[in-house]
This record gives structure tokens, C-alpha cells and sequence, in this order.
């Protein structure tokens, strides 16, 4: 770790964003340029303390976690992604693998989205970053490690809760949908890749999905319209649109409702009640 090279790069990229980079409001006037510190440990979710200790070359090694949190927030180029992990201690990511870094240009688009619930997936259908309005709708992804990151690895392994957000009537089209889903990213990445060990798993330990994976379906797409069941609102139907980057490897995924609907007047209740526990 090179604790000199962190700090200064941490420094000099806090300096180049502006408030309106990030979909933060400039407030009162400010007398140094760029970000503060504070609004940097916000966006990536730790505290000031511990991001000031970084920039003043007193912070203990960051963990892989946290250099990811800090380039999304940081809005980093792979390049500059790669040169951060490197100066952090750890390898650069190969980027044939890694789909954690969202782009910026996804970043900034979701930025502006406050009233529709909106969200990064990968092409495992991992939450890469997600804004409240999908926190308050669907969870908070962040808590989820290793396979279970993937929400195809959690319809199958943790049907109790992951399905109770579906009509059981759409059930069945759904665990279709997200095997062929992973067969088209398996089919992509390769079988020793991510895709090839969510596989490995469910083939050792579901028999519905080993029988979807047999069907041979490959489908990398998303439904225009959905209902999804909220634990206290009950069935909300909603228009699904994705934004894909130009390698597909990521989606920017909006959901939306007629104005004047009962679904609309439905999500905006959900902005009220918070993020669901579930």
C-alpha cells in the first residue's frame, strides 16, 4: 500500500467533482473546490472519520470493498480504478470478470432519478448500486455477500423471501427467465467465471433450477411490465425500462407508473414507509 500516492489521488479527484456530479445539492457557498470530505464517505458509505484518515496518510489498509465504494463514488474511470487498487495494495481487476465498477456515465444518469425507484445490475443480476427510491421498493442490496450478491442465486436458494416480491402466478415465467439469464451470461464469461459457479452451486443443490438449465434457454432481456408485491401495499404494477452499456455487461433499470395511477400513488407511499426489512 502506498499510502503517499492514495492520499494524494483521493485528494485530487475529490477536488475535480462538483456537487452536481454526484446528484448532491451545492448548498451554501463553498471556499475550496470540488467535494468535501464528508459528502465523499456519503456517497461511499463509510464514515467521514475514516476517509479523512485515508487522505492524511494515517488510515489502516482499505478492504477491496471499500476501494470499490470509494471509485463509484469518486466516479473513477477503469483506468483510474485500476491505478487506485494498485496504489490500495491489490491487484488491478481483470476486466473481463469484474463487473462491480459501474460505469460514471451510469452513475450520473442515476444521479438524477430521485422519484422512480432505479438500480445497476450486473449481468448475474447483482445490485451494483441502487438509488432510495429502490431501497424503499425492493430492499437494500448492500447487504448481501459472496453468491448471494446474485439475485438469480437467491431465487433459488432463498425462495421464502426472495419470491414473496412476485405473484406466485409469476413465478414459474420468472425462474425461467433468470436461468436463461444466466445461461446467456455463463455462455459469455465462461464456466470458470462467476457465472460458472452460481451454476455449479444451483445444479448441486436445486432441482427446479437443473431442470430450467436443461431446457437450454438463453434470453438476456427484461420484462417491459411487472407486478411486484410490496409487504404492506400489496401488488404494484410498474413499467420496467433498462439502459445497457455499450458490453451489456451492466443495466441501469428504471421502474416507473402511469401518472395519476393507483401504482403510482402506490410508490410514492413506499418513498414514505421506507426500506423494507425484508
Amino acid at each position: 500500500m502506498d499510502r503517499e500516492a492514495l492520499a494524494e489521488f483521493l485528494l485530487r479527484r475529490r477536488e475535480r467533482l462538483q456537487p452536481s456530479d454526484v446528484g448532491l445539492s451545492a448548498g451554501a457557498r463553498r471556499r475550496t473546490p470540488g467535494l468535501r470530505r464528508e459528502e465523499v464517505a456519503q456517497l461511499a458509505a463509510m464514515s467521514t472519520d475514516y476517509y479523512t484518515r485515508l487522505e492524511q496518510r494515517r488510515g489502516p489498509q482499505p478492504s477491496l470493498q471499500i476501494v470499490a465504494a470509494l471509485a463509484r463514488a469518486l466516479r473513477l474511470t477503469s483506468d483510474e480504478r485500476d491505478y487506485l487498487h494498485r496504489i490500495a495494495g491489490y491487484s488491478a481487476p481483470d476486466r473481463a470478470a469484474f463487473a462491480g465498477h459501474v460505469r460514471p456515465g451510469m452513475l450520473r444518469i442515476l444521479d438524477r432519478l430521485h422519484d422512480s425507484p432505479a438500480f445497476v445490475v450486473s449481468a448475474l443480476d447483482e445490485v451494483l448500486v441502487q438509488n432510495d427510491a429502490a431501497r424503499a421498493l425492493l430492499g437494500d442490496a448492500s447487504r448481501w455477500e459472496g453468491l448471494e450478491r446474485s439475485g438469480i442465486y437467491r431465487w433459488f436458494t432463498h425462495p421464502e423471501t426472495e419470491r414473496r416480491r412476485y405473484p406466485e402466478r409469476d413465478h414459474r415465467r420468472q425462474s425461467r427467465s433468470l436461468v436463461a439469464s444466466l445461461r446467456a451470461a455463463h455462455g459469455a464469461l465462461g464456466t470458470r467465471s462467476r457465472a460458472g459457479e452460481i451454476a455449479a452451486e444451483l445444479s448441486r443443490t436445486s432441482p427446479e433450477f437443473v431442470a430450467l438449465w436443461e431446457t437450454q434457454e438463453v434470453r438476456r432481456r427484461f420484462e417491459e411490465h411487472k407486478v411486484l408485491v410490496h409487504p404492506e401495499l400489496g401488488e404494484i404494477e410498474v413499467d420496467c425500462q433498462a439502459l445497457f452499456t455499450e458490453d451489456e455487461s451492466q443495466s441501469l433499470i428504471v421502474l416507473t407508473a402511469a401518472p395519476g395511477s393507483d401504482a403510482a400513488s402506490k410508490l410514492e407511499l413506499v418513498r414514505v414507509l421506507g426500506i423494507q426489512t425484508i
